[in-house]
């Protein structure tokens, strides 16, 4: 099945995203994946970890000013 092209920004695909991120936070697995992070910062994956993290946000524009108003 051919996807129709939705121009900029596909709001199909935005949908499916949002509805899944809704669906994972309401499942009660958030705790849970978030001990695995923590344990995986921690193991030998550690090092490499940081350096991702370091990487993304290397190519970030910056903090959002709005999170500073909260």
């Amino acid at each position: 099945m051919a996807q129709k092209n939705e121009g900029e920004g596909n709001k199909t695909a935005a949908r499916h995203y949002n509805e899944d991120q809704h669906r994972f936070a309401q499942s009660g697995a958030v705790d849970q994946k978030a001990k695995e992070a923590e344990r995986a910062i921690d193991s030998g994956e550690g090092k490499e970890l940081q350096h991702a993290e370091k990487v993304g946000k290397s190519h970030a524009k910056g903090e959002d000013p709005a999170l500073k108003k909260r």
